[in-house]
């Protein structure tokens, strides 16, 4: 259309200049000679206007139309091309070890349209990939596509088996597949991708929903070197840690754990396992339900290690003393219940025995000084009562409390009962009571001390930390914290050992075990806390709470990671000097 409206503009201007004829001598004036030129000359710059015009007009169409053309009808090398999957960065560890990256795989698509028997297509093709579904690929190869997708991510050798066939209308795709070299060490941390090297969990959907995904939408993550990502986390201390949890489920028969270890000034993450967890470069195994990360995606009761903050509010409100001490002779009855003591010393108890003989009478009335109102604000001050919203991972569970708070509320809750919450939740509370009285936001990229600082809220004194500090030491030392005790660390720390609740009632014999510490308590530098889910009697032992299992697996964790994470181990007798000054 356009050559034509070309070919005919010459044939237009000549017809025009023909079109003016010649002055009558005489007979027209010299005026009107110059108004027909004039307007003979109008007439052409209109006709040239109005040709371009509709030159443009064509061209303007045509790209319209390509604009609307359906996909299906694009020459399938273009498809292929949209087809691509995006790069993603390298994820590393804070010393530059690889957790994530992308491999080149080759996938498989075909061009209908150019298949010339489907039949013969489907046969040839299943001497190489025997596990095809040959209906479902038989109809694609029977459609009037232009484009569809054989099987994605292929091996060198079935690519070259496919080439040696020779079957027309097959064609081959470079794709980006993503690989995590150390397996499930770190999986729960990391996530997964979809086959179409998509985040679909962990840190890999926290990039896409933070600009990587809008990145690869406009083209510039296909095919393109980005700049990798560096974590908090230590791969030695992430394996350690996970190492230590195996064998504990082995040795203590149990359904599930999980640990994190956290830096107290900085709120950064330095590893963090939950088992049973997955291999993510076999992303089915993610689906099974027993999979789900405990530390952050799961809200548990967690009993005794709940006597920390109980203690920690009552000394930090003013209204009890480390010298005080309270009646735990008789247990307390209240809307029906009775609180006792598991191993009652039926007497009365000072504040550090309270918390190293673990009474529950004795927290009780520790919180009944500080009242209900002022025991649902601090917990809330504390980050235990409300979603953890400044935290990379989107596997966030919210925790839960009665809607109405009432007396036989807070005295349950001091021991941990009746109220659910994350255990990260309650390592980052921890963290605070042993930094000096911090709350920093958990994360799992590096920060600086300056950086936390900013973000910090004082949630307690100074004061009130270092009490907490010489508690959780005292527990370890005198208390049921005994079998977490490392030579060459001072570790503090505090058992936690609940019944678990099934069909609305508690059950003795199915608990959920937790200790919480901190190390060196001299000087904190990182919170340890470890989980144990249904753990069952040591082989020749009667007990399975928290002193005997969760004490034993922090112990294990920080004699392996306290060389990595830099603390130095120090033999000095120092107890003493930590001990008399309170």
């Amino acid at each position: 259309m356009i050559n034509r409206i070309l070919s005919k503009l010459p044939k237009a201007l000549s017809r025009s200049k023909a079109t003016a004829s010649p002055m009558a001598t005489g007979s027209i004036s010299i005026e009107g000679a110059r108004k027909a030129e004039n307007q003979q000359a109008g007439n052409r710059i209109v006709m040239v206007m109005v040709a371009m015009g509709m030159i443009y007009a064509v061209i303007a169409g045509k790209l319209v139309w390509l604009g609307f053309k359906d996909v299906a009808e694009l020459p399938s090398r273009q498809i292929a091309d949209r087809s691509t999957s995006a790069s993603r960065p390298n994820i590393l560890d804070r010393n530059g070890q690889v957790l994530a990256m992308d491999l080149k795989m080759v996938s498989l698509f075909a061009e209908p349209r150019r298949i010339v028997d489907p039949d013969e297509a489907v046969e040839l093709l299943s001497t190489v990939l025997p596990d095809l579904n040959f209906k479902k690929v038989y109809k694609k190869l029977s459609s009037d596509a232009w484009f569809v997708w054989i099987k994605r991510e292929l091996t060198p050798k079935q690519q070259s088996d496919i080439l040696a066939l020779g079957i027309p209308g097959v064609g081959f795709r470079s794709e980006n597949r993503r690989f995590y070299p150390g397996g499930p060490v770190a999986s729960h941390i990391l996530g997964l991708v979809n086959i179409d090297n998509q985040g679909t969990a962990g840190i890999e959907k926290y990039l896409d929903d933070n600009g990587l995904a809008d990145l690869q939408k406009s083209g510039f993550a296909v095919e393109r070197k980005l700049e990798p990502v560096k974590m908090s986390v230590d791969l030695r201390v992430q394996f350690a840690i996970r190492d230590e949890l195996e064998k504990a489920l082995e040795r203590y028969k149990a359904i599930a754990a999980a640990a994190v270890v956290i830096k107290v000034d900085t709120g950064e993450i330095r590893g963090m396992v939950s088992l049973p967890d997955y291999n993510p470069n076999t992303p089915a195994e993610a689906s099974k339900p027993d999979r789900f990360n405990r530390m952050s995606a799961g809200v548990f009761e967690m009993g005794s290690t709940f006597k920390t903050f109980t203690t920690a509010m009552a000394l930090d409100s003013g209204l009890v003393t480390i010298n005080d001490k309270f009646d735990a002779r008789k247990p307390i009855r209240i809307a029906g219940q009775t609180i006792t003591d598991f191993h009652g010393k039926r007497r009365i108890l000072s504040v550090p025995e309270v918390f190293i003989y673990s009474s529950n009478i004795g927290t009780a009335k520790m919180a009944d000084k500080v009242g209900i109102e002022g025991h649902q604000e601090f917990l809330t001050r504390m980050g235990l009562l409300s979603k953890l919203t400044q935290f990379e991972l989107p596997e966030i569970a919210k925790p839960s409390q009665p809607k109405v708070w009432k007396k036989i509320t807070s005295v349950t809750a001091s021991y941990g009962h009746g109220i659910s919450t994350t255990p990260l939740q309650t390592a980052v509370a921890a963290a605070a009571l042993m930094n000096g009285g911090k709350l920093i936001p958990p994360t799992l990229f590096p920060r600086t001390k300056e950086e936390a600082d900013a973000l910090a809220t004082q949630v307690v004194s100074k004061d009130t930390s270092d009490l907490l500090r010489y508690l959780f030491r005292l527990n370890v030392l005198k208390g049921s914290g005994r079998k977490a005790a490392v030579q060459g660390y001072l570790v503090g720390g505090k058992t936690g050992t609940a019944e678990k609740v099934v069909d609305g009632r508690y059950v003795e014999d199915k608990r959920f075990n937790a200790f919480l510490s901190a190390f060196p308590v001299d000087d904190p530098q990182y919170v340890v806390l470890v989980i144990v889910d249904e753990p069952q009697p040591e082989e020749g032992n009667t007990y399975a709470t928290a002193g005997w299992n969760a004490a034993p697996m922090v112990k294990g964790i920080i004699t392996r990671v306290g060389p990595f994470l830099g603390i130095q181990p120090d033999f000095r007798e120092q107890d003493t000097a930590i001990m008399s000054s309170y």
